[in-house]
């Protein structure tokens, strides 16, 4: 966590409040996050197990902490199946599900660009 003094924690935070596009990075942003939300656009809904089977190089610590900013951000939502023992599911919210074509885009234009 940086200073909230600091010039980067200041500049993050102006851009974070003034720019909508860093502010989408900031949200869908790093190495997992993409590929969790491809996986939950592609079903309904599924369980933790799921998404770490389609997964496999992602640890158990990084999907745990990718999934609670997700969730921080209300763009996916966790639900409790069972308590005993504990089984969850995450699904998009509508603020999630407001992504897919953003995300269409992205892969689209990835596609046409990247280097053969």
């Amino acid at each position: 966590m940086r200073k909230e003094s600091s010039t980067n924690f200041l500049n993050e935070k102006d851009l974070t409040e003034h720019c909508g596009m860093f502010f989408t990075l900031k949200v869908i942003g790093g190495r997992w996050k993409v590929s969790i939300l491809a996986t939950l656009l592609d079903e309904e809904e599924l369980r933790y197990a799921e998404i770490k089977n389609r997964l496999p190089d992602i640890t158990e610590r990084m999907l745990i902490k990718q999934l609670k900013e997700l969730q921080d951000d209300e763009i996916i939502t966790r639900i409790e199946l069972s308590k005993k023992p504990l089984k969850v599911a995450y699904r998009l919210t509508n603020l999630g599900e407001s992504l897919r074509s953003v995300m269409e885009h992205m892969l689209q234009w990835g596609k046409g660009n990247k280097p053969r």
